[in-house]
């Protein structure tokens, strides 16, 4: 990274970062990482913190109840088709820039969202919430795995992060019903400004820039991508309300199809790809990529049925709502902690397959709710085993997607676990409302909602089990467990 002429000792670590050394503090990589972690963290919790508050927001500004998962998907789906290009521009411009606009850029959707009194503002809002996050989550995934090496303090950093991570999304959902009893919805929104705000004050002083690379943009692939994927989800929503043989269902899944066709295709051409295909040419990677799609797709669902099932059919505030998931909070922020001390004993791949078990499990035990199901006796029995599940499969399947990456497709690489994340929450989101539609009918009487739902958890249980397929048949285990981490180079430590 550093030029041969460099200077030794910190004239050299300013250069080997590319920024000021009067503006940036190399000693404190700690304090580098819990800015970069703080930013991941608010954007995590806009994916889920906005769950407890969605039958306040659907009386407040008059949402349908098949619209109503747009409040979701308007964020995941743009955040989702945007995060490869997210992760390229952090390449070629620079990851800490790219990092300060889509923060930037997230903390003014979240004041618009928190303003808005029409539907159509609200869901507009929340795209561009997802646009800041799609350039600004990459950076910092990117930023982890080029400035910690391969092997234990990287498995320890992705460790914290994917607590993050993790533990964020449950999080979110106590948080929003915190917000919501005591505030109001908007605050869900309101909230993410100041701690935006924050961040981009501090991020150029402690976050060190990394040398800009010479590439060009793949929009082609960018909009193909995120237009295919939208229609896809549109198709399924639009299934749940009017049936799989209504005219508009069917023009979307073929335009899906097409879009879809089409940025393959312009991925095979383009002399930069968004997604560059050597990316699946690992069959242990290819196989992370599906196994986490698949997990995402089944365990999405979780939170917006479950919250539904919580306010709607047990007849719990926002606050018990969103304390009723602390089980779940707990337990898997805990066990994601823990799990990359259990990579090197246990290997990553028998721990991915113990996880994806209680993960199984807690989704075929909620698929049997009904109107007289109690919290202690069918909800937080399954919530302990998400937490655990989660918390033992994420880093290192996280671990098997980025491992024997190129330095210089890191961005892209982070971009498309982080995009599959998103897109698999969206798509699984969308399926699982497909199969609730049909399960209930469209009813509204308790035995319908409920029946609908637990139909919904059955379906999430058969994608999981799915995934736990994919590891088993195409996940190694040789390349994934860490080895002791060499000393790092002088230009490693400042990175790091």
């Amino acid at each position: 990274m550093s030029s041969s002429h460099a200077p030794h000792g910190a004239d050299d670590a300013r250069e080997v970062n590319g920024v000021d050394g009067g503006r940036t503090r190399y000693g404190r990589p700690g304090v580098a990482l819990a800015i970069m972690l703080s930013a991941q963290l608010m954007i995590i919790l806009d994916m889920t913190v906005v769950n407890i508050a969605l039958p306040h927001i659907q009386a407040s500004l008059n949402f349908s109840a098949t619209s109503l998962s747009w409040v979701l998907n308007g964020y995941t789906l743009t955040s989702g088709g945007l995060l490869l290009l997210g992760g390229r521009a952090g390449d070629i411009l620079g990851r800490r820039r790219m990092f300060m606009a889509g923060i930037s850029v997230f903390t003014l959707a979240s004041l618009a969202g928190g303003l808005a009194t029409t539907p159509g503002v609200l869901l507009a809002a929340r795209a561009l919430q997802g646009v800041g996050g799609a350039f600004a989550a990459p950076a910092v995934l990117a930023l982890i795995v080029t400035s910690f090496p391969e092997g234990r303090e990287r498995t320890r950093a992705l460790g914290i992060y994917m607590g993050v991570i993790t533990g964020g999304s449950s999080l979110g959902l106590v948080l929003g019903g915190v917000i919501t009893e005591w505030l109001s919805w908007r605050w869900v929104l309101f909230i993410n400004v100041p701690i935006g705000l924050a961040v981009v004050a501090v991020a150029p002083r402690f976050v060190a820039e990394t040398p800009r690379l010479p590439g060009r943009f793949d929009l082609a692939g960018a909009l193909t991508a995120t237009a295919g994927v939208t229609a896809l989800v549109y198709g399924f929503i639009r299934a749940a309300a009017e049936g799989w043989t209504d005219h508009l269902t069917l023009a979307a899944f073929g335009v899906a199809a097409v879009l879809l066709t089409l940025f393959v295709i312009t991925e095979t051409r383009a002399r930069q790809p968004i997604t560059p295909l050597r990316l699946f040419a690992d069959v242990s990677r290819a196989g992370s990529f599906i196994a986490r799609l698949l997990l995402i797709a089944g365990m999405f669902g979780v939170f917006f049925f479950l919250t539904q099932f919580l306010q709607k059919i047990m007849g719990f505030s926002p606050l018990r709502a969103g304390v009723a998931f602390l089980p779940m909070t707990v337990a898997l922020f805990a066990v994601s902690r823990v799990a990359p001390r259990l990579m090197p004993l246990l290997g990553a791949k028998p721990l991915m397959i113990t996880g994806m078990v209680p993960a199984i499990a807690s989704m075929a035990w909620l698929s049997r709710v009904s109107p007289e199901t109690g919290y202690w006796s069918g909800v937080f029995g399954p919530m302990l085993l998400i937490g655990l599940g989660l918390g033992l499969v994420f880093v290192p399947l996280t671990t098997a997607s980025l491992a024997g990456v190129p330095a210089a497709d890191s961005g892209a690489a982070s971009g498309l676990v982080n995009m599959l994340q998103l897109v698999g929450g969206a798509l699984g989101l969308g399926v699982l409302v497909a199969v609730y539609g049909t399960a209930s009918g469209h009813a509204v009487s308790p035995h319908a909602v409920t029946h609908g739902i637990g139909a919904a958890f059955g379906f999430a249980a058969l994608l999981n089990l799915c995934s736990l397929l994919v590891i088993i048949a195409m996940i190694r285990t040789r390349r994934l467990t860490p080895a002791p981490a060499p000393a790092p180079r002088p230009q490693e430590a400042v990175a790091s």
